[in-house]
C-alpha cells in the first residue's frame, strides 16, 4: 500500500480560511495543473478539487461557468441542481447557457442572483475568466456591466446555515484567471470584498513526497530499478544527494510536468545515477548535456593554452576564468547555496578597454560549445531607458511587442547552452539590474508571455570599465589607473571601484553579492602582449591574402619594427589600438599600392619599409 501525500498546499489553506471571510475570491497562477487531494493522494483538475473542498465545507451547490459551455456542474457526470436554476432567477436550465457580457439575462446577472439568496449555500466558480474579454484595459460597456454585477454579487452575498457542518456558510463567487492583470484592475484593487490567492506550483515538500517510498520506483524502468537500487540501499547518502538535486532543479515545474518527467525517465531507461538528466531532455529536447560531455573535460585540461592563443597578455585573468569554468563543468557551481538552478557560472570582467574581455567570452563559447556564435552579446548601453526591460524580457499583455517576446528570453530559449555576455553593464537602467537579481539567484525568469526561461545551463558574463577612469568636478574623465602601474595595483583599484559602485553609487550591494568573488580584472596591454597581438593580426592578414587571392606577402624586419614602435606608443587603447595601427599603417597603404598597381591576384610582394610619419602613411614595396 503506497503512502498518500499528506501535505496541504499553502493556497489550499489560504482558500479554506478566506472562504468564510471574503465573498469574492480570485485564484491566479498555476491554474491549469492537476492538484493532489491531501487525504486520498488522487490528482484532479482545479474545478474538481474546488468542488471537493467546498463540499466538505458544507456547501449544497457548487457549479462552474465558462464563456463557451455556460453553467455546468463542477463535478463531471453530475447535473445543475434545480435549486440553482431557481436561485439564479433563470426561466429554465437552457437559459443558463448565457453570454458573460451585458446587464440583463447574462451569466453575471444569474451569478448575482444565486450568490445573494439565503436558501441554499452556493459557490459559483467562474472558470477561464481570463478569456471573458479581449483586453482588461479597454472593456466594452456590456463587459463593464457584467463585472459590475459580479461586484454587486459580492456586496450582497447571502449566508446560509449548513446542517452538515453546523455553521453558517458565506455564499461565494470564485474567479479563476491565469494572471491577475487579465481582469480589470478596478475590479479587485482596494476592494474589501475580494481576496486574491496565488495557486503555486508543487512546493518543495510536495516534490519530496513524489520521491518518497514506493513512489520513487515509478521513475524507472522495472529492470533498471532492480539493477540499480541494491547499490543505493548500501549507500543512502548518495541516493539522498540525487533526490535533493532533483527536488532543486524541478522548482517551478507543474504537477503535470512532473508526471511527464516520471514517464520520460522510465521510457528512456535512465539509470538512477543519471535521473536528473531527464530534466534537460524535457526542457531542451536533448539527451546529452554539453556540460557532461567527456570531450569537454579533455578540452578544459588544455583550456589555458587554448585561451592564451586567442587572448594575449592576460595570464592571471585567464587562469581565474578557467577555474570558474572548471567548477561549472564539474557540476560544483553553487554547492554552497540551496538553489540547484543557478547559472553554471557568473563572471564579472573589469578592466581597461580593448584588453580581451569580449574576446575571452567568445573564446569560452568556442571552448565549451564548439561554436563562437554561442556567445550571445547584449550591449547594455541600448538598455539605458526605464522601460528597456520590456525589450530584454518581453512586453506584458496589451503592450506593443508582446507577441515578439524578449530579446534575452528568446535567445536563451533557442540556445539554453550558451555564454550570455552583457557588455558595459553599468550603462543599463536600474530596472534591468533588478531583473538580474532573480536570474543570478534562481536561474530562471518568466517573460512577458508568462513562459518560464531557465538560465541554469548558461554562463553569464558582465563586462565593465569601472575603476579605470574617474570623473572630476568639471565633468572631465581622467585615468585613475595606468599601464605604468603593476597588475596587482591595477587589480586592487579596479576591484575597489566595482565594489564602491554597486554599494554606494548604485545602492545594490545584493547584486554584488550574487557575483561574489568572480570579479576578474584584465590588465593593460603591455609591450610584450602588444607585440604578440600585432604578430597574430599580421599573420592573419598574410594568411588570408594567400588563401583568398594567392598573394604571397613578406614583411621585412625594418617594416615590422616601425609597426611595433607605433603600436607601443598607442597602448592606452589596448588590443583595439593595435588593430587601429595595423589598419592605418599597414592595411591602408598596402591596399592602395595593390590597387594602383593592379596587383590584387597571383603575385608576390615584399614590404621593405613603412613611413609612418607621412600623412597618409606610405609603404616601400618590391614585387616578385
Amino acid at each position: 500500500m503506497r503512502e498518500t501525500v499528506s501535505c496541504i498546499s499553502k493556497w489550499h489553506r489560504e482558500l479554506d480560511l478566506f472562504c468564510q471571510l471574503k465573498p469574492l475570491i480570485v485564484l491566479e497562477g498555476n491554474i491549469l495543473d492537476v492538484y493532489t487531494w491531501h487525504e486520498s493522494g488522487v490528482d484532479m483538475p482545479l474545478c474538481m478539487y474546488l468542488h471537493r473542498l467546498f463540499s466538505e465545507r458544507g456547501y449544497e451547490i457548487v457549479v462552474k461557468y465558462d464563456g463557451i459551455d455556460g453553467f455546468m456542474p463542477a463535478l463531471p457526470g453530475g447535473g445543475i441542481p434545480e435549486a440553482f436554476v431557481r436561485a439564479a432567477g433563470a426561466e429554465s436550465l437552457e437559459a443558463l447557457q448565457a453570454p458573460f457580457a451585458g446587464a440583463q439575462e447574462t451569466a453575471a446577472m444569474y451569478v448575482k442572483n444565486a450568490v445573494a439568496q439565503n436558501d441554499h449555500s452556493t459557490v459559483v466558480i467562474m472558470d477561464m475568466a481570463s478569456r471573458y474579454q479581449v483586453s482588461p484595459g479597454s472593456l466594452s460597456q456590456a463587459q463593464v456591466d457584467s463585472y459590475t454585477n459580479l461586484l454587486k454579487a459580492a456586496q450582497s452575498a447571502g449566508q446560509v446555515y449548513s446542517e452538515k457542518t453546523g455553521q453558517v456558510t458565506l455564499n461565494l463567487l470564485v474567479l479563476i484567471v491565469n494572471k491577475l492583470n487579465d481582469i480589470p484592475a478596478w475590479f479587485y484593487l482596494d476592494n474589501p470584498y475580494v481576496k486574491t490567492i496565488h495557486v503555486t506550483t508543487p512546493t518543495k515538500e510536495e516534490r519530496s513526497a513524489m520521491l518518497a517510498g514506493d513512489h520513487f520506483r515509478d521513475f524507472f524502468d522495472r529492470d533498471v530499478y532492480g539493477r540499480d537500487i541494491p547499490y543505493y540501499r548500501e549507500r543512502p547518502e548518495e541516493l539522498k544527494k540525487i533526490k535533493e538535486k532533483f527536488i532543486g532543479v524541478t522548482e517551478g515545474f507543474t504537477k503535470l510536468e512532473l508526471r511527464n518527467l516520471i514517464r520520460l525517465c522510465s521510457e528512456e531507461r535512465f539509470p538512477v545515477s543519471r535521473m536528473n538528466e531527464v530534466v534537460d531532455l524535457y526542457r531542451y529536447g536533448i539527451r546529452e548535456n554539453p556540460w557532461s560531455d567527456e570531450g569537454l573535460r579533455e578540452k578544459l585540461r588544455e583550456g589555458e593554452r587554448f585561451l592564451e592563443e586567442r587572448v594575449k597578455g592576460q595570464p592571471a585573468a585567464l587562469r581565474r576564468v578557467l577555474n570558474v569554468i572548471k567548477r561549472a563543468a564539474a557540476g560544483m557551481s553553487g554547492l554552497q547555496h540551496s538553489s540547484h538552478t543557478k547559472p553554471r557560472g557568473i563572471l564579472f570582467f573589469a578592466g581597461p578597454t580593448g584588453t580581451g574581455k569580449t574576446e575571452t567570452a567568445k573564446a569560452l563559447a568556442e571552448l565549451l560549445f564548439g561554436d563562437e556564435s554561442r556567445c550571445i552579446r547584449f550591449d547594455m548601453s541600448e538598455y539605458a531607458q526605464e522601460h528597456s526591460d520590456q525589450r530584454l524580457l518581453g512586453a506584458p499583455p496589451g503592450y506593443v511587442g508582446y507577441e515578439a517576446g524578449g530579446q534575452l528570453t528568446n535567445a536563451v530559449r533557442e540556445n539554453p547552452f550558451s555564454i550570455l555576455l552583457f557588455d558595459e553593464i553599468e550603462k543599463a537602467h536600474g530596472s534591468i539590474l533588478d531583473k538580474f537579481l532573480q536570474i543570478l539567484e534562481d536561474g530562471r525568469m518568466t517573460d512577458g508571455q508568462g513562459r518560464t526561461v531557465y538560465f541554469s545551463e548558461t554562463v553569464i558574463i558582465f563586462t565593465s570599465n569601472l575603476g579605470i577612469y574617474r570623473r572630476e568636478a568639471n565633468g572631465n574623465r581622467v585615468l585613475q589607473v595606468g599601464p605604468e602601474e603593476p597588475y596587482e595595483r591595477v587589480e586592487e583599484k579596479v576591484r575597489a571601484a566595482v565594489s564602491d559602485y554597486f554599494k554606494s553609487e548604485l545602492g545594490r550591494p545584493e547584486l554584488l553579492n550574487r557575483i561574489g568573488e568572480n570579479i576578474v580584472v584584465f590588465d593593460f596591454i603591455r609591450e610584450a602582449a602588444a607585440g604578440k597581438i600585432l604578430d597574430r593580426q599580421l599573420e592573419g592578414i598574410i594568411r588570408k591574402l594567400h588563401d583568398d587571392n594567392r598573394v604571397t606577402l613578406v614583411l621585412e624586419e625594418k617594416a615590422l619594427a616601425v609597426l611595433s614602435e607605433k603600436v607601443c606608443r598607442n597602448l592606452e587603447n589596448g588590443g583595439r589600438g593595435v588593430g587601429n595601427v595595423v589598419e592605418e599603417a599597414f592595411l591602408n597603404p598596402l591596399a592602395a599600392y595593390m590597387l594602383d598597381h593592379d596587383l590584387l591576384q597571383n603575385c608576390r610582394l615584399r614590404v621593405c619599409g613603412i613611413n609612418a610619419e607621412a600623412s597618409p602613411v606610405t609603404m616601400e614595396i618590391e614585387e616578385g
